[in-house]
């Protein structure tokens, strides 16, 4: 059988073949085995020698000629391929698991994969220079490698494309695996170490039975986060910015993020607040905190954790778009300056889909934060379930891979490993502004909270757990073994020393306990407040000034000379100025940009983003032009004056989850940006519901945050079907409640306009929910005159204009959205002079005020509610629920458990019989 080897390739035709195109001509083989056969001796046999043992050019072999590989030469490659093979492939075979041995995962790194034998180990190789070695026996460069790269880090970076930061992670890990930390670094990790573990240990002492989801196990974080910090603030960062689930999240507070260990036990006690006002709060494992830190170098960093619900990994864009609002605002888009951690659960990052989209974003225009740390805390456990039923991949971390992120498995009882690695990840990040990843293989001590019982589901592996040293345990073990004779006194030292001060704390906690406190807001927020009931009964003034609304109507329908925009699209915005000169009036589109370009030049930025917000899905918007011939963009609301705002608008990936997710991020990051998400369509909202639920409309009552995110949803009955037709208007109002959310449904540019403008105009920040139209983008009825931008505000309900006379109103339909126009053409049309149309244009908070000044103006009228959704959807319960001072009827389509029909024919007789219903007096 002819010498061959499956892994390597390596069989000698192949080999021969690889060698004469290298005489043939060097530059046409890969540079790795060009430097291969240059390395040798054999090599300058056959290319010939300056005199001085350097190695030259070969020179060219004839056209035809053949020349056979010197013996050794076989074995030469034999030896590198089995240096690539470990760099490739040695992670699987790596020390990373601390309680149980790594399941075979065929790596194929036998010497006799590679042709080789243990005949060989004593036999020098040249090909050792590839390892740093020089001529080296096969038992040192075999030595080499296993403790750089089958030690406790393995490390996955072959896939890397990118040949500067593939030969950069190579070097820079191969020269950090043979570094020793010095005897001040190693007692700073005892000491952090030593921390995490002895809170655990009190916690788990003095609270029996409360719920923490502690880190036993897991404790190695607590130092290797010190150090990310650390590190990162030696490299010019500013701020770090922290997501992360609950697991370990009271020892990041307290350890990393300088909580008091009295606010803590405070939360332990059960204290309740002494403002009541503060919303409902939430449990001590969710809560954000922000604080200065003073890095042992001297250097101050500014770190936050953002609150998260018990939703896995849901934080994580809202962490993304948090950092990239602070880097476009205060650092000038320069993303050294501030770094995004995301801390994971194995079981999550790879069961939980937002993490791929928030990957793929991780690279784009839009969405780019110049790289996120990943940290998996990897307990080898999603509560109950073991991670061979939890992934079909190899690693938690398999997904990493697609954008060529790095990752390092690395023993989580080996704290000098994990440390190393946080380092190196810094160093990555800010070298590349890319992602990276940690998988900290450990175990949890206990079961997914304190209460579980975890033998009930994994009895062997909590067998081995119940015996397990510590994490500090082990590494004052390794101390002492590594002639540091005084680290078991140490050890002992800091942890009377810490647990005598965690005593004391709790000790005065319980004699007088601490009010329940929330962190104050940054800076940023302190001259906003929180909203009462009065503010809303009637919105601010947003009006501008006519001159300046021409100004910037002027700006937006100019472009450059030698910008050549499609015709159709010259076309639109020609009858738009066309308007505007004959008639007086605006457009839906023009006034919503009027309303960002208004913003704009007071200061403001806009960011806009959505999967086709630069044209709009219904092609009205048209904020940036596109050159017919360049293909060169022209962004429309970038041209007012030098000093004005960012407009920001971005096509999105396919995603509502994480792109919703980032924007929320980006508006809580600063008050002063008009942050907005578009839906496709309002139906596919429900994609992002996790955010809606959790941030958006709750957010504020669990953790005092404020956000003036804007959705805008397209919504109305227009026979598209199911999925295009509802945005699900009723969902969002079942979660309103305690004025948390603006819920719009505007029918004229004017009124949109304004409620774009009050977003910034309130003292405060709350969501607005708007169910913006479809058609009637252009439908001539929502056009607008010039005066009713320049004066007034928002308008929450509008009265019927074409009513003359009150007393003949026999009945009044109350609506909102679409069907006004569909009811108001039927009432012109008809000349009923005895129904009054009003439009319900916020449905949240409800303008109740307003709406009993018009049931006054129209007492003796019968009021019915008509709405375009069944019965079990719209706006239909909520308003049975709230609208109590109006006996009101209620006129719908049927209840239904699809949102609409998908036959158009059947939805134009639904919609004619809720028209001509209406109207049925």
């Amino acid at each position: 059988m002819e010498d061959f080897s499956y892994i390597t390739n390596s069989h000698p035709a192949y080999i021969e073949s690889i060698y004469n195109d290298y005489l043939k001509n060097p530059a046409t083989v890969d540079p790795e085995l060009k430097k291969f056969f240059e390395g040798f001796d054999f090599a300058a046999s056959k290319a010939g020698s300056n005199g001085n043992g350097k190695v030259v050019e070969p020179a060219p072999v004839a056209f035809g000629a053949t020349v056979k590989a010197p013996a050794d030469l076989r074995k030469e490659f034999a030896v590198f391929e089995l240096i690539k093979a470990y760099r490739k492939r040695a992670h699987l075979i790596a020390t990373t698991n601390p309680i149980r041995p790594r399941k075979d995962r065929n790596p194929h790194l036998e010497l006799s994969e590679f042709g080789l034998s243990d005949a060989d180990l004593n036999q020098e190789f040249y090909a050792g220079d590839f390892i740093g070695l020089g001529k080296a026996s096969l038992n040192d460069i075999l030595a080499k490698l296993k403790k750089i790269y089958a030690g406790n880090i393995g490390i996955q970076y072959t896939y890397m494309n990118r040949m500067e930061a593939h030969v950069w992670v190579q070097n820079h890990f191969e020269e950090l695996m043979m570094q020793k930390f010095t005897l001040p670094e190693q007692k700073r990790i005892l000491e952090k170490l030593n921390y995490g573990v002895i809170f655990e240990k009190f916690l788990n002492t003095k609270f029996i039975g409360q719920k923490r989801f502690g880190l036993e196990g897991g404790e190695s974080m607590i130092p290797a986060l010190d150090a990310m910090i650390n590190t990162s603030a030696d490299g010019g960062v500013q701020e770090v910015v922290i997501g992360m689930a609950h697991r370990g999240r009271l020892n990041v507070l307290t350890n990393i993020m300088r909580k008091t260990y009295d606010q803590i036990f405070s939360e332990f006690e059960g204290n309740m607040p002494t403002d009541m006002t503060m919303g409902s709060g939430d449990v001590k494992y969710h809560l954000g905190f922000s604080s200065n830190i003073l890095t042992p170098a001297g250097k101050e960093v500014n770190v936050q954790l953002l609150p998260n619900p018990s939703h896995l990994e849901v934080v994580d864009p809202i962490v993304a778009g948090f950092s990239r609002a602070k880097a476009d605002v205060l650092y000038d888009s320069d993303y050294d300056k501030i770094l995004p951690i995301l801390i994971h659960g194995d079981a999550a990052v790879a069961g939980q889909g937002v993490i791929y989209e928030l990957l793929q974003m991780s690279k784009l225009k839009g969405y780019e934060v110049g790289g996120t740390v990943h940290f998996v805390i990897n307990n080898q456990i999603g509560f109950t379930t073991d991670f061979e039923d939890a992934r079909s991949a190899d690693y938690c971390t398999s997904l990493a891979a697609m954008v060529h992120a790095p990752v390092l498995h690395v023993n989580g009882d080996d704290p000098e490993a994990v440390v190393k690695a946080a380092i190196f990840a810094i160093h990555y990040r800010q070298e590349f502004n890319e992602d990276i990843f940690i998988d900290m293989v450990c175990y949890r001590k206990h079961g997914h909270n304190e209460g579980d019982e975890p033998k009930f589901t994994q009895p062997q592996l909590y067998a081995l757990i119940e015996k397990h040293p510590n994490p500090r345990e082990m590494y004052t073990k390794y101390l002492l073994e590594n002639g540091e004779p005084e680290a078991q006194q140490m050890a002992k030292d800091l942890e009377q020393k810490f647990w005598n001060e965690l005593q004391a704390r709790l000790d005065e906690v319980k004699q007088k306990p601490l009010p329940y406190t929330y962190q104050k807001p940054e800076k940023w927020w302190q001259q906003l407040r929180k909203s009462n009931n009065q503010d809303f009964l009637k919105s601010p003034d947003t009006g501008i000034a006519e001159a300046d609304l021409r100004a910037l109507f002027a700006k937006l329908m100019q472009w450059p000379q030698d910008f050549k925009p499609l015709r159709k699209v010259e076309k639109l915005l020609t009858d738009k100025s066309k308007l505007l000169e004959t008639e007086g009036k605006i457009d839906w589109a023009t006034g919503e940009l009027l309303a960002y370009s208004s913003l704009l030049t007071e200061g403001h930025d806009v960011r806009l983003s959505g999967e086709d917000v630069k044209r709009g899905t219904f092609s009205h918007r048209h904020a940036t032009l596109m050159d017919e011939g360049t293909n060169k963009e022209y962004n429309r609301l970038a041209h007012f004056k030098e000093d004005q705002g960012e407009f920001y608008i971005y096509n999105s990936l396919l995603s509502e989850y994480a792109v919703l997710g980032f924007e929320y991020g980006y508006g809580m990051a600063n008050p002063n940006n008009l942050v907005l998400w578009e839906a496709q369509y309002g139906d596919f909202v429900n994609g992002a519901q996790i955010v809606i639920d959790q941030y958006i409309t709750s957010a504020e009552q669990k953790w005092t945050t404020q956000n003036g995110l804007v959705l805008l949803l397209p919504h109305g009955y227009e026979g598209g079907g199911p999925d295009h037709s509802s945005a699900r208007l009723e969902r969002f109002l079942q979660q309103a409640a305690e004025n948390n959310v603006f819920i719009t449904n505007i029918t004229t540019a004017a009124n949109f306009f304004h409620a774009l403008r009050r977003q910034l105009a309130l003292p405060f920040r709350i969501p607005m929910i708007n169910f913006s139209p479809k058609a009637n983008l252009r439908h001539v009825r929502s056009y607008s005159a010039v005066s009713e931008f320049t004066s007034g505000g928002f308008k929450e309900v509008i009265d019927d204009p074409y009513v003359t006379d009150p007393a003949k109103v026999k009945r009044v339909l109350l609506c909102t959205g679409k069907i006004y126009f569909d009811l108001s053409e039927k009432q012109i049309n008809d000349k009923r002079e005895d129904v009054a149309i009003i439009r319900l244009e916020q449905i949240f908070p409800l303008p109740q005020q307003q709406l009993n000044a018009l049931h006054e103006k129209y007492k003796s009228a019968q009021w019915l509610w008509v709405q375009e959704e069944p019965r079990n959807m719209g706006a239909a319960s909520f308003l049975k629920m709230n609208l109590e001072q109006i006996n009101i009827g209620y006129l719908t389509r049927q209840a239904s458990a699809a949102t609409a029909t998908g036959f158009a024919r059947k939805h134009v007789q639904e919609q004619a019989m809720l028209v001509d219903e209406a109207f049925a007096i």
